[in-house]
């Protein structure tokens, strides 16, 4: 998954302002108890940061 469709997804999910404070403010204990941000700042695969937060929100079938 490319950042891009990443961001897509996490703003069709949560709307362009909660997205942005969803990705800074909440720890994720899939994420290694880092944030969004943290998380692909550090490296991670997109894909596997969308699915923790796909997993945390209970995003739909739809978006996964």
């Amino acid at each position: 998954m490319r950042l891009t469709e990443f961001w897509a997804r996490m703003r069709e999910q949560f709307g362009e302002a909660y997205a942005e404070s969803v990705a800074k403010d909440f720890v994720l204990a899939r994420l290694g108890n880092r944030t969004v941000n943290k998380a692909l700042a550090d490296g991670e695969d997109a894909k596997v940061v969308w699915r923790a937060v796909s997993e945390q929100f209970n995003v739909p079938d739809r978006l996964r």
